[in-house]
Parts: structure tokens; sequence; C-alpha cells
């Protein structure tokens, strides 16, 4: 993302918008802004086996990635960007590409999720996966991606989990889901997942992510 000298300019010229509209375009504010910021970020500590590597990243809850994804779901599917922030347990996740110039914000936890349309209308998600593929007819496995983008099995549930001669992961196979990992890259002084593709059924899910921070 390139961004310019400003990000805003003239704000004395932009005139306010009614209270009302506050309400939504503020969350939304708080992911654009987070491109304008220029941060490092964190370094994670020493992960030298697969057993410490798990139990660091799933306590690691104060993070973002910035990446593209690309969606197949049976006749549908779309190429994009995404924008995923992850606050304890709270996670913010931004898809553009799919929806002209508009954007889906999908908001929650694993209890509760929403989504915002482009047009500022928000749903209640009770199944999430299930929910978004009636709506736009492509899905993602929302509750356990944080955990997958991070390399690591979903705690609250059982999974299979294959390692290449490097000692690194390679796929998780969970909830249904087969997640296969392409190569790793440095980010935050460790390797890190670069490329992942999860598939179920006639979904498939490709996820590149460009850049790292954790705080």
């Amino acid at each position: 993302m390139s961004v310019s000298a400003t990000c805003l300019e003239h704000p004395d010229k932009v005139p306010l918008p009614p209270r009302h509209v506050l309400y939504f375009i503020l969350p939304l504010a708080v992911l654009v802004l987070s491109g304008c910021a220029a941060t490092g970020g964190l370094d994670l500590p020493d992960m030298a086996d697969w057993e410490t590597r798990q139990a660091i990243l799933a306590e690691t809850d104060e993070w973002e990635f910035t990446g593209r994804i690309g969606v197949s779901a049976g006749d549908e599917g779309f190429n994009g960007k995404l924008f995923w922030r992850q606050d304890g347990v709270v996670f913010r996740a931004r898809i553009s590409g799919p929806f002209g110039a508009g954007s889906v914000f999908i908001n929650g936890n694993r209890g509760e999720l929403t989504v915002t349309d482009r047009n500022g209308a928000v749903t209640d998600l009770h199944d999430a996966e299930v929910e978004l593929r009636q709506m736009y007819g492509w899905t993602i496995p929302v509750t356990s991606l944080r955990y997958w983008a991070l390399g690591i099995p979903d705690p609250a549930g059982s999974a299979e989990t294959s390692f290449g001669d490097d000692g690194q992961l390679v796929q998780i196979l969970q909830s249904h889901w087969q997640v296969d990992y392409g190569p790793y890259r440095d980010s935050a002084g460790q390797l890190m997942p670069r490329r992942l593709t999860a598939v179920n059924d006639d979904v498939k899910v490709r996820l590149i992510i460009d850049d790292w921070i954790f705080r």
C-alpha cells in the first residue's frame, strides 16, 4: 500500500457527516488509518520447536496482517484484498475487491459476529460460514482463520497436523477443512506463513500474507 505524505488533505474543508453516520464511519476509520501509520511492531520470541511455537502464537492476541485473498465456491468467486486485525478475542476484517468500490467488514469474536456491507447494513451472523455463503455465494472459515493464518490449529477443536522435512507445518486438517501451507517468510524475527490454501468441499480459499505486525 502506497501512502502519500499525508493521509488526509485539507481536513478543514471537509464537512462533518451527520452524527448517526459517525457510528458507522468511526470503526471503519480505525482500519483505514492503520494503513497510514508507520509502525514496525514487535519481534516475536524465539520459537525453537512446534510445542513452543504453538503455545506462543495461541497466546499472541494483538496483531494484524494485510494480504490478498482469492475465494472460489461453486460457480462463485473473487480475488481481493484482506486486512485482519486481532485485539484480544475481538477481530476486525476488511475484504475489498469483489464488490466494486465497496468492501465487506466482518467483526466480532467466536460467539458474536457481524457483517457490514458496502452500504452500511449490519447483519448478525449466527453460523458465519453458512450465512456468508447464503448472502454472497462464497464463504471463508471466519472463526478459525485467525489461528490458521498464524500457522497453528484452532485450539477450540481437534486437528491433524503434518510437517515438512524442515520441521515447518505444511498441513492442518480441522473442522472439515484442509489447510495447506506454502513458503514461510521472516516476519517479526520468526518464520511466519506467507501463503496458505484452505479447502472444504467446493470452497477454496487462497491467502497470501504480505505484511505481519505484532504488538
